[in-house]
């Protein structure tokens, strides 16, 4: 498994389109998934243990953010030939299991993955109003361990400064994850 961190922050890069199936049997888009204040995309895996640590808190922020005008969405891009854990069944079961109540959407060509330029899993983009990128930061200090309960919530804040504001922090700390588990050159030609 290589951990990855994702780059520095291209701020005020647009929020690519998107219309993919999600687990809940609907198409969604970019359009229908952001708030009136901002849209949170997160790129996760099922399988990922970066993940495992964290979906509680990303659950629990998405769900206070929404109080913000905010909307999240998750996208799972991985390679599901070679890695069944992350298969469409596991996907439902895992927004079923997690009380998702933001939609967990399958790219399964990979090209959202890449248009975001997304390298890892988890990877956090935080979007304005004007759908212009304001944050590509980490949870929280967790990496393959839940952090401590008390641990200070980069991305919340971050996106509550951005809903309220507009801008996001100047300063920020990368996440860290499983890196996207891209297809071989040759399935890309199937």
């Amino acid at each position: 498994m290589v951990s990855t961190s994702t780059p520095l922050c291209e701020f005020g890069r647009h929020a690519p389109d998107f219309d993919l199936p999600g687990t809940d049997g609907r198409r969604h888009s970019l359009a229908n998934c952001r708030g009136p204040n901002g849209l949170l995309v997160i790129f996760i895996s099922n399988h990922c243990p970066y993940v495992q640590a964290v979906i509680k808190r990303i659950v629990r922020d998405a769900r206070e953010l929404r109080d913000f005008g905010v909307g999240t969405v998750a996208i799972m891009s991985n390679d599901v030939v070679a890695y069944p854990e992350d298969s469409w069944d596991n996907m439902v079961m895992m927004a079923g299991e997690c009380d998702f109540d933001f939609p967990y959407l399958l790219d399964a060509s990979q090209q959202i993955a890449r248009d975001y330029d997304a390298v890892c899993t988890p990877d956090f983009f935080g979007y304005n109003a004007s759908l212009e990128l304001q944050y590509r930061g980490r949870l929280d200090a967790s990496r393959r361990e839940t952090a401590a309960a008390d641990v200070r919530r980069d991305l919340f804040l971050a996106m509550k400064q951005i809903a309220l504001y507009g801008d996001g922090p100047q300063d920020q700390i990368p996440s860290i994850g499983c890196s996207i588990k891209w297809r071989s050159p040759d399935q890309l030609l199937l």
